[in-house]
């Protein structure tokens, strides 16, 4: 067995789409009416259609889990970041470790929790 995709659930899938592709440069591999599939294995799915399935209150900003992207210029990052044309809620702008990652932390347009880091040097 092998873990194929990770899903998060996603208000609006065009605004998210673009989301994705302009921040993180990921690329629709499959689009089927509110479940699309990007490269890198993640997976945005409808708000409603979540939902139905699952009868349940989807919960935003629970922070039980993240998205993890390493990234090697942060800064660039971070400041692409800062430009996009909707608003960010950061839980950490970008900070230094002691171990030396920097680390940026912030929510997707829907709540999603996202961690931007550069690489661990071992």
């Amino acid at each position: 067995m092998k873990l194929k995709n990770v899903l998060i659930v996603v208000n609006d899938i065009e605004k998210s789409i673009e989301f994705y592709k302009n921040i993180f440069g990921l690329e629709i591999v499959l689009n089927q009416n509110g479940n699309v599939i990007l490269t890198e294995g993640l997976v945005l799915q409808d708000a409603a259609i979540w939902r139905n399935f699952l009868n349940r209150d989807i919960i935003p900003k629970n922070n039980a889990c993240e998205l993890y992207f390493e990234e090697n210029n942060i800064e660039k990052f971070a400041e692409k970041l800062e430009q996009y044309h909707e608003p960010i809620e950061y839980v950490n702008k970008l900070i230094t470790y002691d171990w030396g990652q920097k680390v940026i932390r912030f929510y997707d347009l829907d709540g999603n929790l996202i961690e931007v880091a550069t690489p661990i040097k071992i």
